[in-house]
């Protein structure tokens, strides 16, 4: 990740918002060749997919604006609370979005989410060993549950009911481990 001391040395900013900044500005490549550019600086976020004893998985509904429809998805968020671990976090948004915490958090995967135009890095988690915390939604997060298999939850992202690509890759991800750990639900 870039200190604010290299990304202003790199561009002026030309948008700031609560969750991310927009910079402009020339950009050296490692060819010497220099460029204009535009390029998204993002707080680190989370992503995680919740796994109930029953091994079903808990999504979320919820209305987002850029896409301009209710996307099913699994629960995610920015690091905005200060120095707030990428767990801590995992397990706020969970709370805030379903209701559940979890006595297991199991790290699926880390990387970058656009890296052609944007530094957004998540952290994919799988939520198991579910207990009741509720949380307060953010004030803009309008979200309803719905709990499906690991099968059905395949067919929603094969159908396009599902088609969040974040959503896609943290259940292959999760179904993936579960096969390994002979934990995946057959049902």
């Amino acid at each position: 990740m870039q200190s604010d001391q290299d990304k202003q040395d790199n561009g002026l900013l030309m948008y700031h918002s609560r969750v991310f900044d927009v910079y402009e500005g020339e950009v050296c490549f490692p060819n010497g060749r220099k460029s204009r550019q535009s390029w998204i600086d993002h707080k680190p976020c989370i992503a995680v997919v919740p796994v109930t004893d029953a091994g079903e998985l808990i999504l979320i509904r919820q209305y987002r604006h850029a896409a301009r429809q209710t996307l099913t998805e699994i629960p995610a968020g920015a690091i905005d609370k200060g120095e707030e671990s990428v767990e801590a976090c995992a397990q706020r948004e969970l709370a805030e979005e379903t209701g559940f915490q979890a006595k297991q958090l199991v790290k699926l995967f880390e990387g970058y989410l656009i890296p052609g135009y944007g530094n957004e890095y998540m952290y994919f988690f799988m939520a198991r060993d579910l207990f009741r915390r509720h949380l307060p939604p953010d004030e803009d997060e309008f979200i309803e549950t719905l709990t499906v298999s690991f099968k059905e939850a395949e067919a929603m992202i094969k159908s396009k009911r599902i088609v969040d690509v974040k959503t896609a890759l943290g259940i292959g991800l999760a179904a993936a481990w579960l096969k390994q750990q002979g934990l995946y639900p057959e049902g």
